[in-house]
This record gives structure tokens, sequence and C-alpha cells, in this order.
């Protein structure tokens, strides 16, 4: 167990190295927060960083990424809206109705009197509650089959689809707006307020059509071809995002310190994943201390509290807050700046089709023609290099990156180890692996020969008969015709 004075709480951070690190890291122990010695700490300024470089490096809000997400991720915000919404209505058409007195008898609006109209708005109120409760359900049992028949991983992508949320907002919104109508009946100066309760009857029967597109949606979505769908289009996007086509890197190959680091920054909350880190900021941080900032953990690595975040290498401490306010860390992965787990994602989904529980080698077959095209789209990218430097073209931050043999490993390996029994499984893995050595660059054709190589052993381990094995060796796009 760590000395006391190892983890010794400061103002901006925590006390890494000495007996609680080794290497590098307990070569120089340092305050993470930047131990100002004798006398008041230094003042930092904390106002919004200067300096951005938009031609050189990237903008990633990490703080922006979080709320994002948990807003996207979130069943409640959509129908939130909604329901504020459909309360500011109800209460201008009644002011309208007031304006213009009430009782209009226009076709447009409602015509009976003061008990009809709260009968009416308490059957709109009611049915539409139970509109609801039946949409949760349903939700919850789509939940329930998306965890355990492909992956627990995907049930974000259920949670992101706008279709439902705006179907929840729906019915939240037409029972909350006849509600507030409901108490305006009756009430001097509009008896009957007849074109809120014509509002409540447009928003009954958009909430029937809603409740049957519900319906075929929910069905739609649980068949595995658009989940997977969901999740490869999710992980394109951030291929875009993270590697564009004609990306210039003028730092490309730099060469991360490697001396000691004067200062290693470390988590000083509770533990979570790498979501991603905001290059800009960082490299405005690291030149205004005139040092390198190497991140230590790959984005979606878990990080455990206490373990380095950052080393800085340089002739003076940097606030660890000035650094750790620019790191995004969060409960779980997302495609925000990790390409990989949209991978991933199909990789579980594959592994869970080729189970002896689900056995069902076609899902896997269409896991793998996902992973082919992002594969393909990947293999002439110039991938992003995690080297970025300030405008005078000084090296100031280093991110480690996914490198083009991991993303080939992690689409490929589980995938063959667990579906090599299943011919179709090795016959589709050879098409992406030869049709990728037609676009791949040289320089990358090593880890794709080396899949072939592997792919061979293993269908001569596990196919005995000499047809079996021989039909196992053909490529083939669509697995087995």
């Amino acid at each position: 167990m760590p000395g006391d004075d190892t983890f010794t709480r400061r103002r901006h951070g925590r006390l890494v190295g000495g007996a609680g690190l080794t290497g590098a890291e307990g070569g120089r122990g340092a305050w993470a927060g930047g131990d100002p010695g004798p006398g008041p700490p230094a003042a930092y300024d904390w106002r919004p960083m200067a300096g951005r470089y938009p031609n050189r490096v990237p903008d990633h809000d990490v703080r922006l990424a979080r709320l994002r997400e948990w807003l996207n991720t979130g069943l409640w915000f959509l129908p939130m809206v909604w329901a504020f919404a459909s309360m500011a209505a109800a209460l201008a058409l009644v002011a309208v109705d007031r304006r213009l007195g009430g009782d209009d008898p226009s076709w447009l609006v409602f015509g009976r009197g003061v008990d009809s109209a709260r009968q009416v708005l308490a059957v709109i109120s009611g049915s539409t509650i139970a509109f609801t409760g039946t949409v949760f359900s349903i939700t919850i049992v789509a939940l329930q089959l998306a965890s355990t028949q492909f992956s627990p991983r995907v049930l974000r992508t259920f949670l992101r689809d706008r279709a439902t949320q705006h179907c929840f907002g729906t019915f939240v919104a037409t029972a909350l707006y006849s509600l507030m109508v409901l108490r305006e009946v009756g009430t001097p100066g509009v008896e009957v307020p007849g074109l809120a309760i014509s509002g409540a009857f447009v928003l009954i029967v958009g909430s029937v059509f809603a409740f049957v597109f519900l319906v075929h949606h929910v069905a739609q979505s649980v068949r595995a071809v658009s989940i997977i769908d969901a999740v490869a289009s999710e992980t394109r996007a951030s291929i875009e995002a993270n590697h564009p086509a004609a990306a210039a890197d003028p730092f490309v190959g730099a060469a991360a310190p490697a001396a000691p680091p004067r200062q290693v920054i470390g988590l000083d909350h509770g533990p979570g994943v790498l979501l991603g880190v905001d290059e800009d900021n960082l490299v405005a941080v690291a030149r205004r201390h005139d040092c390198v900032l190497q991140v230590v953990p790959t984005v979606g690595d878990f990080v455990p509290t206490g373990a380095p975040v950052v080393r800085v290498h340089g002739d003076t401490d940097v606030p660890a807050g000035a650094v750790l306010d620019h790191v995004g860390i969060g409960p779980e992965r997302t495609l925000y700046q990790d390409t990989a787990f949209g991978i991933r994602q199909l990789v579980d989904m594959a592994e869970k089709a080729l189970s002896p529980a689900v056995n069902d080698p076609t899902t896997a077959v269409q896991c793998l023609d996902r992973i082919h095209d992002i594969l393909r789209r990947l293999a002439p990218r110039p991938l992003a290099s995690g080297r970025y430097g300030d405008e005078d073209g000084r090296l100031r931050l280093v991110v480690p990156q996914a490198s083009w043999d991991d993303y080939v490993h992690l689409g490929f390996d589980e995938i063959r180890h667990f579906g090599i029994g299943s011919i179709q499984v090795p016959r589709r893995m050879r098409a992406a692996l030869d049709d990728l050595l037609t676009v791949v660059p040289p320089a990358r054709r090593a880890v794709v020969e080396s899949q072939l190589g592997a792919l061979d052993r293993a269908v001569d381990r596990t196919y005995a008969e000499p047809d079996e094995r021989a039909r196992a060796m053909v490529s083939d796009l669509q697995g087995i015709r």
C-alpha cells in the first residue's frame, strides 16, 4: 500500500509517482497539480483557451461531447422538449381563445358545452397515458431482445434512436396538453376554449399515427440487419470525422519524448473510460507552459483512479486542472473519437451469433460484410498519427492511436477463432482479405497477408476431409452460395 504522501490531494490534482508508480513515472515523483514549493502558489489564468489551430489541430470539446452523448442516449430529453412545448402551446391557444371570446362556432373549433369538453379532454389525457405505458413496455422488450440476442453494447444504438424518442414525446405532449387545457375549461372569460380543444384532437390523432408507426419501427429495428447497419453507419461517420481521406499531417513520424517526464498527472476522480481528448486546447496548454504533453491511455482504455493520464515533458509543472479539463472520462466507450468501438460492436454481434446457444453463422457473415466495408474505407486513408503541434511547428501533444494492424486484428482474430468451424465464415473472411489486398498500400499489406496465413492454418486444423478443406479455402463474398 503506498504511503499517505503518495496520494495526498492538492487543489488541482493528485501526487503520483514515487512509491505509487514504477518505471518512468516512478523515477520522478511529482505533484499532479505542480508543487510550487515555498510561498504562495503561482496564479493560473483560468480564462478560456485562446489560439486555436483549425488547419492543424482538431477541436474536440470533450465537455460538449459528454453533454451531447448524455442527451442523445437519454430517453427523457426529447420527450421533455415535447412536454414543455405542449404546455406552452396549450397556454398560448387558451390565451387566443380568451382573446376571441371563446365558444367560436367555427368548424375549426370544438363547439360543445363545458361538460362535453371536460369529458373529451379527460378521455384524451387518460388514453394517451395508457399509450405511453404500452410504448414503454414495447421499448423495454426491444432493449432486452437486443441485449440478449446481439450484444449489450448495442443498447446505446437503441437509446439514440430519435424515432422512439419523438413517439414518446408525442404521447407525453398529448397528455400534458389535454390536462393544461382541461384546467381552463369553465374559467371566466373562456367557458369552452374551442380552439385549444381542437388542438387536443389534432394531437390525439397524431398520437394514434405515432403509435402505429412505433410498432412498425420497433419490429424493424430488432432485426439483425437493422442493428448491424445502424452500428456500421455510425462507424463510417466516425471514420469520416477522425480519419478524413485528404488529411495532411505535418507531424506524422515525429518521435514522442524519450526522456523521463518531469510530471505525471493522474486521474483524481472516479474511474472511467477515456472518451477522447480536446487536442487544440491541450496544445494551447502545452505551448503556454513550453512543454510536450503525452497522453498515456489510448482512447477507449479504462483508466482507474490515480492512474497516469498525461506525462509532462518540459521544465515547468502544469496545473492538473488545466489538463484534465480537456480529457474526457465517461462510463462507457463511444464512437466520438473511438472508431475501433464500432468494429468491436460488430465483432461482439458476430461472436454472439456464432455461440452454440445461437448458432447463426449467417448473422456473423453479415457482420463481416460491414467489417469488410469499414476496413476497406480505412485501408487507403492516412490514419491519425496522434502528433499535434503549435503554429510555430513545434510538437506539443502526443496521443496514442490505433494502428492499421490494430483495426485488422480487431476485425478478424476473434471471429476466426469462434467461427472457423462454420464453413461460410472462413470463406467470407477470405473474400474480405483478398479484396483488402487490392486496395491496401504496400506498407500495410503484411498484416493482411498474415491474416490469410492464419486463416489457412486454422482451416487445416479444423477440416480433416480434403473436400471440406478445399471448400473452406474458397473465397466467397456470400460465405456460401
